[in-house]
């Protein structure tokens, strides 16, 4: 009884079109900021080199759209060689406090130059130079009452949540309610611009028969 209930279960969530491994893990969290209909969800790590290369593809499907990029911290951390990823997340969540878009800026200037960081000491190095550039003094201590490092923590645990275990994760979300999940996982980023045709069509009409 128990076999044949998972697989019918299974069997409705294939044919939505969702993979088992996301079926199992709250995905509530997925749905485009207030006030907006489409966005990009992603989950990355400052220190992972495909992040690097597809983040000017993300920021220009967000412009050519016009829609949000949400970005969330998920560091991979020493388990998977990443030395220094935690303290730039925590870094870029700094400079979030000190201007708006100041944050993101940092977070691509650090893919930019991701080759030439190495070390801790390094990331040191280019974080005071960056701030220098933007007429900004960095603090002695950058976190420490590790409010910082808490919301990295946070971010990490929602990926967890939804299933993220590689980076980076990205879903085009929508606000539709019925039909088909509201959230699609780019898996293929040549496709990109081809599945936001796509959802920002279908999500257009939804919005224009209310």
């Amino acid at each position: 009884m128990l076999r044949n209930a998972l697989l019918y279960l299974g069997g409705i969530f294939l044919a939505l079109g969702v993979p088992l491994s996301q079926a199992q893990h709250d995905m509530s969290a997925l749905k485009p900021p207030p006030g907006t209909h489409v966005a990009l969800i992603e989950f990355a790590d400052l220190e992972c080199p495909m992040c690097a290369r597809q983040n000017p593809t993300l920021k220009d499907a967000s412009a050519k759209y016009k829609i949000p990029l949400v970005r969330h911290d998920f560091p991979l951390g020493e388990k998977v060689g990443h030395i220094w990823s935690f303290q730039a997340a925590v870094n870029a969540r700094w400079f979030d406090t000190q201007k708006k878009g100041l944050g993101n800026d940092y977070r691509d200037a650090v893919f930019a130059n991701q080759m030439s960081i190495e070390t801790k000491d390094d990331l040191q190095s280019f974080t005071q130079k960056f701030a220098q550039q933007h007429g900004i003094q960095l603090p002695f201590v950058m976190d420490p009452q590790g409010k910082l490092a808490a919301d990295v923590k946070a971010d990490q645990a929602l990926g967890d949540r939804l299933g993220v275990h590689q980076t980076p994760t990205v879903w085009i979300v929508t606000d539709r309610s019925g039909g088909a999940p509201p959230y699609v996982e780019v898996t293929d980023y040549n496709k990109l611009y081809t599945m936001l045709d796509q959802v920002t069509a279908e999500t257009a009409q939804t919005h224009a028969r209310k």
